[in-house]
């Protein structure tokens, strides 16, 4: 019996010494890859969260990059169609805007930066956007976005399920005549046919002022009515 209580005696000690090395060897790992200088890194993603676990940066190829969340939802048909790049996360989990950049011969190429609204899309973006035929738009977008960004993938759904494209256009005006959809107010940059404008857009998206450099030097100031026609332009 005695022999039995020592050879336990010696287990339960063996053991505790064993998790005490454990838990020395774990921490010196902890310690020493938290204070690694890292020369070159080769990763396909990189999350960056807070320590209640709540993610707040994603550094991603195309294939891992994140698909969006708005209100817990997250947007998995966009997983893996989205451009490398960073992408922002708020206190409540939801993307709040990104940093991103892809091309090939066959589309053309680009890159943006982009800051969202609470619960909605972009409202600011920073855009080199270039097609297949190497024109392109360099500058800054800035846009109106009023409804929630979940509200409006279920309106968008609802309106592609209407038995014309007729009754669907409609439906669109609709929303874009109450300010619900995303519209663009201000462009300003170098446009695709080489001039260089700034374009002030109404709340339905219709531009009624337009300053404008043609590329070989001709300036001039317009504006428009409703309908888009020019009522006064100088010179």
């Amino acid at each position: 019996m005695g022999k039995i209580e020592n050879e336990i005696r010696f287990l339960k000690i063996y053991a505790g010494l064993l998790t005490l090395v454990c838990v020395g060897l774990a921490a010196a790992i902890f310690i020493l890859v938290s204070n690694t200088k890292f020369d070159e890194i080769d990763v396909e993603r990189i999350n960056v969260l807070e320590k209640d676990g709540t993610l707040r940066l994603v550094i991603s190829n195309k294939e891992r990059q994140h698909p969006g969340v708005m209100d817990g939802i997250t947007y998995e048909e966009r997983r893996g169609k989205r451009p490398p790049g960073l992408m922002f996360f708020n206190e409540k989990g939801d993307e709040l805007g990104g940093l991103v950049f892809d091309g090939n011969s066959d589309k053309g190429q680009g890159g943006s930066l982009t800051f969202d609204k609470f619960r909605g899309d972009q409202t600011i973006q920073f855009i080199h956007e270039e097609g297949k035929d190497e024109t392109y738009f360099a500058g800054l977008k800035m846009s109106d976005q009023n409804m929630p960004l979940n509200d409006l993938i279920k309106k968008q759904k609802e309106i592609s399920d209407l038995p014309t494209k007729e009754a669907q256009d409609s439906a669109y005006q609709a929303l874009r005549d109450q300010g619900l959809l995303m519209t663009e107010r201000l462009r300003l940059g170098k446009e695709r046919d080489k001039s260089s404008i700034i374009k002030m857009k109404d709340a339905k998206g219709r531009v009624r002022l337009e300053l404008k450099v043609e590329a070989e030097g001709a300036a001039s100031i317009s504006f428009l009515d409703e309908s888009g026609k020019v009522v006064q332009r100088f010179p």
